[in-house]
């Protein structure tokens, strides 16, 4: 009891708020209404960088006296939302003492109230005699080991269990000054995702009684922790992390001991090559925590290590900034290393996530890769990436499934393929990423797939009777004279224009398009970020007219020559020639006015929408080019020739595409012998 009554802790007034259970103006009320009244709010008893700091014991008496708040277990949860005195003097030191006291409460099973320093030193040594984990933690708290081993007690018990302090702890980490922590910590719809990709891959791995998951980086626990919670309680794992002596690498070895999982270290060379065998899922994610300024090759670098480990056997789950994993580089440095990681043949799956998965930077969109066996069956030209692009998409628990779903098929052979229909994803041939060298999702060559010989002769014959049925490639002519620049209109601005009345601005609808969209059904077009992003081709998802108007009777409609666009990382337009459209947010729309246009056009808008930075909410600064009316006229009509042009050559690219795929397929799978083949003129 002594020791206990050392304990002093201390609450902001918000951690007063939390605890009452009430909103934090509530408590700035409690404070001010009872200034002048019996029972005072209590004094400050400390400030800390400008942080007013309350006595807990003090706060106790002044809610027992006037039955403030809604928590009536105020008292034994108090420890759960207080900080011991001089906490925050240093955050670092005490979180890891307080970490490392939980494990030690964990191990002992028992409080540690009554044990003096040397006391606490000794069981440390018991239980860590490798200095692993936890004893150099309690060692540094020097004198104060016995106070805050007595607030480790209070904090344990008003959690209900040393594991769920620990939680709490790891949970608070923004609050608590745990940096470089908060700096690596991902949403739980990132973590979901990476852990169940994780379990997936290492349920389908052969040979394998005992799931063993490594993470070379030092960092992901929040990630380990959820594939524990993700294979259940019953499950037995395996964990293998570096053996670093580092801050980082110690709170996750402590993570992984206080819930009981089992590890072991990694013992690589001075290279960093472990030396792994059998079938083994790698995590990562990029940049770890206590490397957060890690630069696309450095990172890139450790992926490479990785990657290069890794057998016939071996699985990979990795997450990563999108501006290195999937988007164009800006280095030619970066793009060589990863152009090399794409020739190793173990890039299975790059998915583009949306934003807002990394806490401390929630504008860097994330990327996962998939790492898996080399495709040693299949030829060099016909290898294949799975490759998706998750943008505009909430990581919901249907969205999450469907990706598993789809990243699981893409580690699959030809005939896996075939049998599993992708919903977000789309296969390309690895040689059209190598040879794009840019974006890994700006390619659209897609594998074949067909089932049998007779299925791919006859859809040879169709494809080969449709190209010669079209007509021969439309010959332009184009009359062009000098143009009188003095009739030009000044370019403008879209806000200018939108002020000017030449030019109304439209939000998108808030839809929910899972409970309206139904696939090849329904008669309203609907307009989204896939459609803008290249996904999906404006007109394959649709709504049905009287679902669309018993749910959103309001929903604007767009009409004929509308510019539908999309601001954020990627800015995207595209006219809406036939209009009736419904537009899903956060897409929106632009109209020009019929009445007086003000020398806007909407082709050139949305090719100047098109061209503009990726700058997010500055959209109304985008520079706009004006015609004069008699230059409008004979420009749409062209654009309208060359759009017929590209549109018809398009669909031959297309049929040529697949016509070679399908020969290819046939005649190197023993299902169709090529007699003869010549194109007439």
């Amino acid at each position: 009891m002594q020791t206990q009554a050392r304990v002093q802790l201390r609450l902001t007034l918000t951690d007063i708020a939390l605890l009452t259970r009430v909103q934090r103006p509530v408590v700035s009320m409690w404070r001010t209404r009872s200034r002048d009244t019996a029972a005072p709010f209590p004094a400050p008893a400390d400030v800390e960088n400008a942080l007013e700091l309350f006595d807990a014991a003090e706060l106790l008496d002044w809610l027992a006296a006037t039955g403030r708040g809604n928590n009536p277990n105020a008292a034994e949860d108090i420890a759960a939302f207080a900080a011991l005195d001089g906490f925050r003097r240093h955050p670092g030191r005490h979180v890891a003492g307080i970490t490392a006291l939980l494990t030690l409460r964990r191990l002992l099973d028992r409080p540690l109230h009554g044990l003096i320093t040397d006391d606490l030193l000794d069981e440390a040594d018991a239980v860590d005699p490798d200095d692993g984990f936890l004893y150099s933690e309690l060692e540094a708290l020097g004198e104060d080991l016995p106070r805050i081993a007595a607030y480790t007690d209070l904090l344990a018990d008003a959690a209900y269990s040393p594991e769920a302090a620990f939680e709490k702890l790891m949970a608070d980490r923004f609050r608590n000054g745990q940096r470089e922590q908060a700096a690596a910590a991902f949403t739980q719809e990132a973590i979901d995702l990476l852990a169940a990709a994780a379990v997936e891959l290492g349920s389908s791995q052969p040979n394998r009684e005992v799931p063993v998951f490594v993470d070379g980086t030092a960092g992901g626990s929040d990630l380990l922790m959820q594939i524990v919670r993700y294979s259940g309680e019953d499950a037995h794992l395996t964990f293998m992390t570096t053996a670093n002596d580092d801050d980082v690498s110690r709170l996750l070895r402590r993570r992984l001991r206080i819930h009981g999982v089992q590890w072991k270290n990694l013992e690589g060379d001075a290279a960093g090559r472990f030396g792994l065998t059998g079938p083994v899922v790698h995590v990562a994610q990029f940049p770890p925590p206590g490397h957060r300024d890690m630069s696309p090759v450095q990172i890139l670098t450790t992926v490479e290590n990785i990657m290069l480990q890794m057998n016939d056997e071996q699985r990979g789950v990795i997450i990563g900034p999108a501006g290195v994993l999937v988007d164009a580089l800006a280095s030619q440095e970066a793009d060589d290393l990863r152009s090399g990681l794409l020739r190793l043949g173990t890039l299975r799956a790059a998915v583009r996530l949306p934003q807002g998965l990394l806490k401390m930077k929630p504008r860097q969109a994330q990327a996962l890769w998939v790492l898996g066996p080399s495709q040693r069956d299949v030829d060099i030209a016909e290898r294949w990436t799975m490759v998706a692009d998750l943008s505009g998409q909430d990581l919901t628990a249907d969205v999450r499934e469907d990706v598993i779903s789809d990243l699981a098929a893409s580690m699959g052979s030809r005939a896996v393929l075939r049998a599993h229909s992708f919903r977000f994803a789309r296969l390309v041939y690895t040689r059209t990423l190598l040879a794009g060298r840019g974006s890994l999702l700006h390619t659209a060559t897609p594998p074949s797939a067909t089932a049998s010989g007779s299925e791919a002769a006859a859809r040879i014959d169709a494809l080969v009777g449709a190209l010669n049925e079209e007509p021969a490639p439309t010959r332009l002519e184009l009359d062009l004279e000098a143009a009188n620049s003095d009739v030009y209109p000044a370019p403008s601005t879209v806000g200018e224009m939108i002020a000017a009345g030449n030019l109304k601005y439209l939000p998108g609808n808030r839809l929910d398009e899972r409970l309206l969209m139904s696939r090849g059904t329904g008669r309203v077009c609907l307009l989204g970020l896939p459609e803008l992003l290249g996904q999906t081709e404006p007109g394959d998802r649709r709504i049905d007219q009287l679902v669309l108007a018993a749910t959103y009777p309001a929903a604007r409609r767009t009409e004929p020559g509308d510019v539908v666009f999309c601001t954020g990382e990627r800015t995207a337009a595209w006219v809406d020639a036939k209009g009736g459209a419904v537009v899903s947010f956060p897409v929106r729309v632009l109209r020009i006015s019929d009445t007086d246009p003000g020398g806007l056009l909407a082709e050139v808008l949305a090719a100047d929408i098109n061209a503009a930075p990726s700058n997010g909410g500055r959209w109304k600064r985008w520079p706009v080019r004006r015609l004069p009316e008699t230059a409008q006229a004979p420009l749409k009509a062209a654009l309208h020739e060359l759009r017929e042009v590209r549109e018809q050559a398009r669909r031959r690219l297309d049929a040529l595409t697949e016509l070679e795929s399908l020969i290819v397929d046939g005649a190197t799978g023993s299902r169709l012998k090529i007699v003869s083949m010549k194109g007439t003129g």
